[in-house]
This record gives C-alpha cells, sequence and structure tokens, in this order.
C-alpha cells in the first residue's frame, strides 16, 4: 500500500514564528466568506496511522520510544481504518517544547484521508473520531472566517505552540497549499538539542475520571 507523508502546511501570513526556510501563504482569500476550523497546534510530532502501518512525518521513520504508545493504540483500532484511509494527528507522548498536563490522550487526530487523497471534512472527521474512540486537537473556533477574531484571539504563549487554520469542507491533497495554514509563536523551539536526542520525558495525562461510589450505583 502506498504511504504518503503529511503535506507542508504553509504559515499565515502574520504568523511569527515563520523562518526562512518556512513556506509562506500569500493571501487568506481561500478562506474568505467560508466555514473554517481553528484548532490549537499541538507540539508533538506528526503521525499517520494506515490500517497496516504507521510512521511520522517522514514515512520511512524508525524505531523511538516515544512512538511505543501509540503503536500499542494503532494495534487496537487499525482493523477499523479502511483500505487506503490514513488517520493524521499528533503523538503527544513526548514532551518537546510545551510542557503539556491533563491532555486526554497522547494521540491527538486532526485529519483524516480517503483512498482518493481527500481530506474530509471536519464533521466527517469528528464522526470517525467518535467512532474509533480518538480525541480531536481543541477546537478554537467554528464558524465564517472573521479576520476580527484572529486580531483579538489571544493565547497562553507558555501553554500553546499557536493554532491551524483548515477549511470546513473537504480538499484535496493538491488543495492543501490554500486550505489550511498555521500561525506558530515567535522562538517555538526553546532548546538546542533535538527532542529526539533526549531522555524521553512524557507529558501528562488527566487523571482518569472517578465513577460513582457504592451508594450512588446501588
Amino acid at each position: 500500500m502506498q504511504r504518503h507523508k503529511y503535506p507542508r502546511t504553509r504559515h499565515l501570513p502574520w504568523s511569527p514564528g515563520a523562518t526562512t526556510d518556512d513556506l509562506i501563504a500569500d493571501s487568506v482569500e481561500a478562506f474568505t466568506g467560508q466555514r473554517v476550523i481553528v484548532t490549537e497546534k499541538m507540539d508533538g510530532e506528526n503521525t499517520t496511522l494506515y490500517n497496516d502501518h504507521l510512521h511520522a512525518r517522514s514515512v520511512d521513520s524508525r524505531h523511538h520510544p516515544s512512538r511505543n504508545w501509540v503503536k500499542a493504540l494503532h494495534g487496537r483500532i487499525a482493523y477499523q481504518i479502511p483500505d487506503g484511509w490514513r488517520l493524521c494527528g499528533e503523538n503527544l507522548f513526548a514532551r518537546h517544547s510545551v510542557a503539556y498536563a491533563g491532555l486526554p490522550s497522547y494521540f491527538m487526530l486532526f485529519g483524516v484521508w480517503d483512498e482518493q487523497q481527500r481530506c474530509l471534512d471536519w464533521d466527517s472527521t469528528l464522526e470517525w473520531a467518535a467512532l474509533l474512540g480518538l480525541d480531536v486537537v481543541p477546537t478554537l473556533f467554528d464558524g465564517i472566517f472573521d479576520p476580527k477574531w484572529f486580531e483579538s484571539f489571544e493565547q497562553d504563549l507558555e501553554r500553546s505552540e499557536g493554532y491551524v487554520v483548515r477549511l470546513a469542507a473537504s480538499f484535496t491533497r493538491a488543495e492543501f497549499g490554500s486550505s489550511v495554514a498555521k500561525w506558530v509563536r515567535a522562538d517555538h523551539v526553546q532548546t538546542d538539542t533535538h527532542w529526539m536526542h533526549q531522555a524521553v520525558v512524557p507529558n501528562e495525562l488527566a487523571a482518569p475520571s472517578e465513577g460513582p461510589d457504592e451508594e450512588d450505583a446501588s
């Protein structure tokens, strides 16, 4: 089965974290008048799951201990992924530049692609997440693109890498460059050593919710 590297996401024109090596969107015209979804950009490792394989952004990515948890998750849900489809999300097991506490899961979905190289619309993405029992990256805005929202939006940049804007409608791989864009905080990487070359420090999951006590259950 063919493997697909996740496309590079362009920076929004006002993204302070863009460097000379990054792709930057010329405009946001494709979003104008369209329903868009703004999600938190999670600071993890881009990961793709098929029904018979998984990989990080690089399709030939090798073993790393930070990927063991996602491999176990994949073993439980892979049979439910249709042939030729793939799930794209963030592997948040290892701490990178943002230290997370209270995560609902170490894998958070942000896209589902079918065998025709089409990214499903957002509502269908949420349906697949519910079907597979997966958590989705947090939604910050869902509505018609509004530049004023972005001007007034404030994030806790100690706890967030930034945000991603995507069309709520489906789009093809060829349309990805105009359908998805990101905003990344300035000087996002806070260490000189790449996280893969450091000891793995797990992020923290949320404490499991407590069930009813014996009195309530009786």
